[in-house]
C-alpha cells in the first residue's frame, strides 16, 4: 500500500478551507502515464449504498450517491453522511461538508467560489423544495436561494459546468416550466432555463425520453450526449448525438452512426451509459451494458469514435466483454479506463456464463485499454465486481474511483479508492 505523510490527518474531520478555486475544464485531464495499480491507502470509505459521482472543487473531492455512512482511512471513525460528502484530495481528511438531502446524488459539477452542483432524485436540500438540482456551498452546507432550478418529475443524472453555463440531462420533461425532454442549458448563478438552447430530443415508440449521460468537448464547443432516444432536431439519431454549443443554440452536427441501432437484450431502451471525450477532444469513448447476444453487436462494450469526422460513422474500434455490462469511461492519453461488472476484456467471442473466448485476458470489475487499438492494457489492479464502477476522477495525480463494492487493487476501499500516478 502507498502511504503519506499526512495520511494520518484523515482521523479527524475538518472544515474546508477557504480557498478561491476557478471551474476546471470538466474533460479529463491529460496523464504522462498509466496510474499505479496500487491504491494510496488514505482516502475515506463509504460503508454502505453506492458510489455514483464525483467532483473536485479546489483540494477538495465532492462525493455523491445514495449512502448513509462513511468512515475514514482508518476505520476508526465514522460518520452520517446521506448520499453526499466531501473528502481532502491530498489526505482523505473528511470534511465538514454534509447537507441534508433525501434522496441520491447521481451527479457533481464543480461551480464557482467553492460551490458544487449536485443532480439526482431528491426532492429537498437541506428542508427547502429543490427537486433535482441545487447548487450548494462547501464552505458552510449552504443552499444557494438564488439557484433555484427544479425538474417537473424524474431525476438528474449528468452535469457539466462551463464558465456561466450549466448542462443537465436526465430523465425529466421540463426544468422551471420549461419543456426540455432530457436535456437543458441552465444559468450557472440563477437556475434559468437558457431559451436558445434546444436539443429536440424525442424516441417514438419508447416509454420516456432521457439522456443517460453526456460530455462536453475541452474547448467547451461540442456536446455529446447518449440516452433513451431517437431522433434530434426531427433526424435520426439512434442513442446518441453530437451538438455544437458554442453559439447560443444546440446545433446537431452532421455526425451519426447506426451502430447502436441493433438491439441488446429486451428491456433494454438503451444500454449506453457513459460517454468522454479525450483530454485533446479528438475523440470519444462509449461505454455499454445490454447483454451481448452477438459479436456482431456494441452490446457490453467500449467503442471509441472520432469526432471531427462528418455524415455516418463506424467505430474506430471495440472493446468487448463477452456479456458483461460496462459503465464508466475516463479518458487520459495513455489510457482509456474502463469499469463495470466485467470479468474480461479482448473477448469478442465468449459469452456471459461460457467463460472467456480466444484471446481474452482477465479484467475483474476495471481495467485500461490502448487509446489507439482498444486493446487491453497490462495494467490490472482488479475490483470486486458487483454491479459495476459508477465513476471516474482523473485529478492531476491520479486516478479515482467510486463503485458499490469495497475490494479494491487487492485491498479493502469502501467504495472510493485512488490510483495514483507512478
Amino acid at each position: 500500500m502507498r502511504r503519506r505523510l499526512l495520511a494520518a490527518a484523515a482521523v479527524a474531520v475538518v472544515a474546508v478551507p477557504a480557498l478561491i478555486d476557478t471551474v476546471p475544464a470538466t474533460a479529463d485531464r491529460a496523464h504522462p502515464s498509466v496510474v499505479s495499480d496500487d491504491p494510496v491507502d488514505w482516502t475515506p470509505h463509504v460503508l454502505d449504498g453506492t458510489v455514483w459521482s464525483l467532483a473536485l472543487v479546489g483540494d477538495t473531492v465532492v462525493v455523491g450517491g445514495a449512502f448513509t455512512k462513511v468512515a475514514d482511512s482508518s476505520r476508526r471513525q465514522t460518520y452520517e453522511r446521506k448520499n453526499i460528502f466531501a473528502f481532502g484530495l491530498n489526505d482523505g481528511a473528511i470534511r465538514t461538508f454534509a447537507p441534508q438531502v433525501d434522496g441520491a446524488v447521481y451527479s457533481l459539477a464543480a461551480g464557482p467560489d467553492h460551490s458544487v452542483y449536485m443532480g439526482g432524485a431528491f426532492k429537498t436540500v437541506n428542508g427547502a423544495q429543490q427537486r433535482g438540482l441545487a447548487r450548494m456551498s462547501l464552505r458552510d452546507n449552504t443552499r444557494y436561494g438564488s439557484f433555484n432550478a427544479r425538474v417537473n418529475w424524474g431525476d438528474i443524472r449528468a452535469l457539466v459546468s462551463r464558465g456561466e453555463r450549466l448542462y443537465a440531462g436526465g430523465t425529466f420533461s421540463a426544468v422551471n416550466g420549461v419543456q426540455r425532454l432530457g436535456l437543458v442549458r441552465l444559468n450557472g448563478e440563477t437556475g434559468s432555463v437558457d431559451q436558445g438552447f434546444d436539443a429536440r430530443l424525442a424516441g417514438p415508440g419508447l416509454k420516456r425520453v432521457r439522456v443517460e449521460h453526456f460530455d462536453v468537448s475541452p474547448d467547451g464547443n461540442r456536446l455529446i450526449a447518449v440516452g433513451a432516444f431517437l431522433r434530434s432536431n426531427g433526424a435520426d439519431r439512434t442513442q446518441i448525438a453530437q451538438f455544437d454549443v458554442g453559439g447560443s443554440g444546440a446545433g446537431l452536427v452532421n455526425w451519426y452512426t447506426d451502430a447502436f441501432k441493433p438491439t441488446c437484450m429486451k428491456g433494454f431502451d438503451t444500454y449506453l451509459r457513459q460517454v468522454k471525450f479525450s483530454p485533446d477532444g479528438s475523440y470519444v469513448v462509449v461505454a455499454a451494458t445490454g447483454r451481448a447476444s452477438s459479436a456482431q453487436k456494441l452490446c457490453d462494450s467500449a467503442a471509441r469514435f472520432e469526432v471531427r469526422a462528418t455524415g455516418r460513422l463506424n467505430p474506430t474500434w471495440v472493446q468487448r466483454t463477452g456479456g458483461d455490462s460496462l459503465y464508466a469511461v475516463a479518458i487520459t492519453g495513455p489510457a482509456v479506463y474502463l469499469g463495470g461488472h466485467q470479468r474480461w476484456f479482448d473477448n469478442p467471442y465468449g459469452t456471459d456464463g461460457n467463460g472467456p473466448g480466444p484471446g481474452a485476458v482477465s479484467r475483474p470489475g476495471i481495467g485500461a485499454v490502448s487509446p489507439g487499438t482498444g486493446k487491453a492494457l497490462e495494467w490490472n489492479p482488479t475490483r470486486s465486481r458487483g454491479v459495476g464502477v459508477r465513476t471516474f476522477l482523473v485529478t492531476p495525480d491520479g486516478l479515482l474511483v467510486g463503485s458499490d463494492t469495497d475490494q479494491l487493487g487487492r485491498e479493502f476501499h469502501g467504495r472510493i479508492g485512488m490510483f495514483p500516478l507512478r
